[in-house]
């Protein structure tokens, strides 16, 4: 039999019983249905997956679909965040939280009873100790903070139940780290809380902080590591690691730095003071971290780095300037809806005035070259607190009251200002790790 007869006997006997029963020429079409309707499951497939991606570009939520880090390095004024405010992401970007525009919406109020949590970023040497203590001690609340001595550490629960309103140093210690940046918060911050209570929990959180007059701040901190301070405990964390010794190298050899003279303060190229408040604001893995924020520094990256702290400011729930005390209490106040039951006290002599009425104007200018970053940031956010002040002050009808009657709350105790204390700050001799009894010390 010649193979081609053979081949259509075989097909024949295969389907004859189908044939059988199919008009003539339906036998052939019977052939082709499968193959037809698998083209047509194939084309609803796809029509199906290009609808659901044009739907989800159109629909998806800014938090889900920003730009990938990478993307956002590139496009540094296009700053865009990914994901859920406060949870545990390393290697992304976060929301620090509900902005200062959604918080003056008429009826907006700081839920004690819910589930809003105030961060508080705190920057050495710009009053945060002081301004920590207030929030732990004399703001007037249903259910105040209740504080131990000893520990020097407050629970500071809601009005019905344990949960954690406020997430700082007096209230948790430094769970994130010790003077946790941005970076690091924004990663840290949720998870840290969902371990601590037990459960994960939809948070608002709200990122507040202060600023304080960069050469003045810079002063204070030379005064504060020349008295022994070293801040070794602090993890430096960004992008699901901590920064290497190469990336932060020491700017001394030994224990501390004690004893430094400005001059020497000054002249480590890698000094962590230098820009301190720029660097602790901005989203850090815009700029790879601290590989592109100390030894590898390029005005590319200072540029994008500044640029991210003033957005990032700018985003935060409130943040307070040192130098203007009553001015920055109103506006807490106006914020969130709370009272603090004493006035913020203005202290023109510090420490670090002292030092600078002392300097040279050469001295001076080096340690304003040294901040170029954090003294145009300053200029942006006193621009930025004044006009909140005045828009604040507008919407208020009992002003004139209010602004005379600040923190007259009745309650007894006031906690006092003292910008440049180091009695309670982080010295090298209650950081020194020997042990590692000390070094869980940071995170309890």
């Amino acid at each position: 039999m010649h193979p081609n007869e053979m081949q259509k006997s075989v097909s024949v006997q295969v389907d004859s019983d189908f044939a059988l029963l199919l008009p003539s020429g339906a036998y052939e079409i019977k052939k082709m249905e499968p193959r037809s309707k698998l083209r047509k499951v194939i084309l609803f497939c796809l029509l199906l997956s290009l609808f659901g991606m044009v739907a989800f570009g159109y629909f998806c939520p800014d938090q889900v679909c920003a730009l990938s880090a990478r993307d956002r390095a590139t496009e540094p004024f296009a700053l865009s965040y990914a994901e859920a405010p406060g949870r545990p992401l390393p290697d992304i970007i976060v929301q620090p939280g509900l902005s200062y525009d959604e918080v003056l919406h008429d009826d907006f109020r700081f839920d004690l009873d819910a589930h809003d949590v105030m961060v508080f970023l705190h920057i050495q040497k710009t009053g945060g100790t002081s301004f920590g203590k207030h929030l732990v001690m004399d703001l007037d609340l249903k259910r105040p903070c209740n504080c131990q001595r000893a520990r020097k550490r407050c629970h500071c629960f809601r009005p019905h139940s344990n949960e954690i309103w406020l997430f700082s140093r007096y209230s948790t210690g430094w769970k994130c780290g010790l003077h946790a940046d941005f970076t690091e918060l924004t990663a840290c911050v949720g998870g840290e809380l969902d371990r601590h209570e037990g459960s994960a929990v939809h948070r608002r959180y709200f990122y507040i902080t202060l600023l304080r007059e960069p050469v003045s701040r810079y002063l204070s901190e030379f005064k504060h590591v020349k008295r022994g301070a070293t801040w070794k405990g602090s993890r430096h964390w960004c992008q699901g690691r901590t920064a290497s010794a190469l990336e932060v190298p020491p700017c001394y050899t030994g224990e501390s730095w004690r004893g430094v003279t400005l001059e020497e303060f000054a002249a480590c190229p890698w000094n962590l003071a230098n820009n301190r408040q720029t660097r602790m604001l901005a989203d850090l893995a815009l700029v790879g971290c601290y590989n592109g924020t100390l030894r590898h520094r390029t005005a590319d990256s200072d540029r994008v780095m500044l640029a991210s702290a003033k957005r990032n400011l700018a985003a935060m729930s409130y943040f307070g300037l040192t130098e203007y005390q009553k001015i920055s209490q109103y506006v807490f106040e106006e914020t969130f809806n709370l009272r603090f039951a004493v006035p913020f006290t203005q202290h023109n002599a510090t420490v670090s005035g002292a030092t600078r009425a002392a300097l040279s104007p050469l001295q001076v200018a080096r340690v304003k070259r040294l901040n170029s970053l954090d003294l145009e940031l300053y200029e942006f956010a006193k621009n930025l607190m004044f006009k909140r002040f005045e828009a604040l002050k507008k919407r208020d009808s009992d002003f004139e009251y209010r602004w005379r009657h600040l923190g007259e709350v009745s309650r007894t105790g006031v906690t006092e200002f003292d910008w440049d204390s180091n009695l309670e700050d982080a010295t090298t001799e209650k950081y020194r790790v020997t042990g590692k009894a000390q070094s869980m010390e940071l995170f309890t």
